[in-house]
């Protein structure tokens, strides 16, 4: 699993940074969570087959295309990115998260991604409101939020991008969408919880 920045560049000529997963849903945590999440343990379902999920298994549960799951004993919510383990990255702009169904080329799939945020008509899949209080990171949810800054054995930190959104209650909508024969997009934005 690594992070990769493309040099296309978006709307603020940041190059996008997109996630990838070892297989399981990505997540988005407030950075003020990241050391309550502790990801896939000995201890969870996954591993061991125990009766007590851990952060990893609640976040495989979630069968919608996002919903929130709560983080350590504070309460704090994450985003989980449900439905499939899509590469994934945010574009600030938008407050959208931008999922690589299907697309031939990063310009072609940010098109699709464009043409569907515009459109008024739209089919939007209402995914409850997420409470955040300040920035936050699009991760794998497999992973210990404490181990994000540690190095590989064989090199390379986890995947990870930021997700820059002020404290807030968002609404959350999301949508997985075939632009055209080529090109499927999903996307999942959080709008102010009052719009």
């Amino acid at each position: 699993m690594r992070a990769s920045s493309s040099t296309a560049p978006n709307d603020s000529q940041t190059p996008l940074v997109w996630v990838e997963s070892m297989g399981g849903p990505l997540i988005v945590i407030p950075v003020s969570a990241l050391d309550a999440w502790r990801g896939c343990t000995e201890d969870g379902m996954v591993l061991s087959d125990g009766p007590d999920p851990d952060d990893y298994d609640r976040a495989c549960a979630v069968n919608d295309l996002a919903d929130t799951i709560t983080v350590g004993e504070e309460g704090t919510q994450a985003l989980v990115l449900g439905d499939e383990p899509a590469t994934t990255c945010y574009i600030p702009e938008h407050r959208v998260l931008v999922r690589w169904l299907a697309a031939s080329s990063e310009a072609e799939l940010k098109a699709a991604a464009e043409a569907i945020l515009t459109d008024p008509a739209t089919p939007w899949e209402e995914c409850g409101t997420w409470t955040t209080d300040g920035p936050a990171v699009l991760m794998d949810s497999a992973e210990a939020g404490t181990d994000l800054n540690v190095e590989y054995p064989d090199g390379g930190l986890p995947a990870q991008a930021a997700v820059s959104l002020p404290a807030g209650h968002w609404r959350v909508r999301a949508i997985h969408a075939k632009a055209d024969e080529e090109n499927w997009v999903g996307l999942v934005q959080m709008l102010p919880a009052g719009d």
